[in-house]
This record gives C-alpha cells, structure tokens and sequence, in this order.
C-alpha cells in the first residue's frame, strides 16, 4: 500500500512538473521579440583607384537607423605609407535614406592610392535627421580594400 502511494506521488509530481515547462518555453521564446533592434550606419570602403587628379575613393553606406538621414558628411584621415596622417578632410556624403545603399565617390587631389595605409572617420561633424550623436553612435565600417578603414 505505501508503495502505491509513492508511486502516486512521483506519477503526479511528474505531471504537475511536465505541465509547467511549456510556460517556461514560452517566456524563454517572448525575449527575444522584446529585445531593442539594432540599429547601424554602415560605411564602407569599396575601392581606391588612381585618377587623373589623384585617387578615385569608392564608398558604399547604409543607413540601418532608425531615422532617415537627410544630411550627413565624415571627417576622414588618410594614413600615408609612413603610418603618418597624411590628410585630414570632410566629405559630404549628402543623403541617406532608410535601408537602402549608396554609393558615394570622391577623386582626392594629390592623394597616391598606393601609398594610403588606412583610413579613419574621426567624426561625423553633419547628421540632419537623428538625435545628436547618434550617427556616429551607430557607425559600422568595414573595407573590400587591402587598406583598413575604421569608424
């Protein structure tokens, strides 16, 4: 008789356990929808070409924020092959609507292409369209170039 009554007591435990795991997969599976998106400003640099005045820069951005950008220019320094800033210069990269790629190219006069070593964005001195600092809260780089490109 005391063994029926235990193994009462473990077959119930057993139920009432079981159903109280498809609440906890629930709960584990709400968190992710709840989480706060991501949100990037993608630049890249694409390509370096020499040109007739100097280097042809290909880049392509991506505005993955929250907020259209209507305006928005990078202060850039260009690293000489001595690891020296060579320049320091803002481009306007004018707008950048939401989820949709750019392509942005600048001939940079005097500039040798094989002699940039990296390049950096120092800042983003225009951002129209987000909350201050925002733009350069959410900026992304990467290169498809030998030459790195950070942010």
């Amino acid at each position: 008789m005391l063994t029926k009554t235990i193994l009462a007591l473990a077959i119930s435990g057993l139920f009432a356990t079981a159903s109280c795991v498809p609440v906890f997969a629930q709960d584990a599976n709400a968190a992710p929808a709840t989480a706060t998106a991501v949100h990037k400003l993608n630049v890249e640099l694409n390509a370096l070409a020499p040109s007739q005045k100097g280097c042809m820069m290909t880049f392509v951005a991506e505005n993955d924020m929250a907020t259209p950008i209507n305006k928005i220019s990078f202060e850039l320094a260009f690293f000489n092959d001595k690891n020296a800033v060579d320049r320091v210069t803002v481009l306007d990269f004018r707008d950048l609507p939401l989820g949709k790629k750019r392509v942005r190219q600048f001939d940079m006069p005097g500039v040798k292409c094989e002699t940039v070593s990296r390049i950096i964005i120092n800042d983003t001195p225009v951002c129209d369209g987000p909350a201050a600092g925002e733009c350069k809260a959410a900026l992304t780089t990467r290169s498809q170039t030998s030459v790195p490109f950070e942010g």
